[in-house]
């Protein structure tokens, strides 16, 4: 079932796993890349594919990665979410594809596969654990609880917020005192204030019904929220009182009601998110708005080789990666900005 009165497109080609999609303002789009020795695919604006291999590593750096989410900072650089198969950890790819480790430890401990990264304004860095459990899919239940929101700052990685129902993509208001995370699996948007110290204040913004594994998240300029749902390729829109609309919906009925059946028995596993049975969305992870406008959406995956895209008649807010100076990457690539 598709819902929405906007086409969906396609943007790139030969994409391995663009679980995470970032639009800067130049017209270019990043995402992960997941095979070889791991790195970014950058997508020029008319569609043609580079790609952005880490080419050497430093000292404790896992290779290969296995990029989740990525960051965008300024110059050109990226911060990427080690998601390994036994262990995490936080690594800035370079311009020159040089890998250096920003992280890899939390309060003395190796870190667990790693999901999300944001930075802030003050040079910290928030980071989303999903769990802790092993193999992951372990937690792919209604009772999820041992996923984690680390603060990297100083030097220094802790947890300031734990408890959480598999965290995924979190967001920071533009003000920087909301913190905003999904628990997809205990089907929750929530909400945290900022302090100097940490987090403090959970609330739930959002519960999520049958069907809906939320996932990638971003806001609009109108404070509305946009969610994505893994499985049920949806995209919502969620209202500071907790309202939802579904934008985007695609997917077979039976094959979703046969996850929902395996997640409320407690047995869904990896395969339920690898099988996915859709139309035009490859089991969407991710959301971001670019385009001259900021009115268009493009849609990271876990199974699709391309970027979908759809118009819509609200603005995205511009994150603060949207102006960064990307000229060191893209002399890379031998193409302007």
């Amino acid at each position: 079932m598709f819902i929405g009165s906007q086409p969906i497109g396609q943007h790139g080609s030969g994409l391995v796993r663009p679980e995470c999609v970032i639009a800067h303002r130049s017209g270019w789009l990043f995402a992960p890349r997941c095979d070889g020795p791991g790195g970014v695919s950058a997508l020029s604006p008319s569609g043609k594919t580079y790609n952005h291999n880490a080419v050497s590593f430093g000292t404790d750096v896992p290779e290969p990665l296995f990029p989740n989410g990525i960051a965008l900072e300024q110059g050109g650089s990226f911060l990427l979410t080690h998601l390994g198969s036994d262990r995490g950890g936080l690594f800035r790819l370079s311009p020159d594809g040089s890998v250096t480790t920003v992280t890899d430890t939390v309060e003395g401990h190796r870190m667990p596969p790693t999901n999300y990264a944001v930075p802030d304004s003050r040079g910290r860095i928030w980071i989303t654990i999903s769990t802790t459990l092993n193999p992951r899919d372990r937690d792919y239940r209604p009772d999820a609880s041992t996923g984690y929101i680390a603060l990297h700052e100083n030097g220094r990685t802790r947890i300031v917020a734990d408890g959480l129902g598999y965290t995924n993509e979190c967001l920071l208001s533009a003000d920087e005192r909301t913190l905003w995370v999904n628990e997809t699996f205990a089907r929750r948007l929530t909400a945290f204030d900022i302090t100097d110290d940490g987090l403090e204040n959970r609330r739930t913004v959002a519960q999520f019904g049958t069907g809906t594994f939320p996932d990638g998240l971003t806001e609009a300029v109108d404070g509305s929220l946009f969610v994505v749902s893994v499985v049920s390729n949806r995209v919502m829109r969620v209202w500071p009182d907790g309202h939802i609309e579904t934008v985007i919906e695609d997917v077979e009925p039976d094959h979703l009601a046969a996850v929902e059946t395996a997640y409320q028995a407690h047995e869904m596993g990896r395969s339920h998110l690898d099988s996915v049975q859709s139309r035009w969305l490859h089991n969407i992870s991710s959301i971001a708005f670019g385009g001259a406008d900021l009115k268009t959406a493009y849609l990271g995956c876990l199974l699709g080789e391309s970027i979908a895209t759809f118009k819509f008649p609200v603005a995205g807010r511009a994150l603060p990666h949207w102006t960064h100076d990307i000229a060191p990457l893209l002399d890379r690539f031998g193409a302007g900005p």
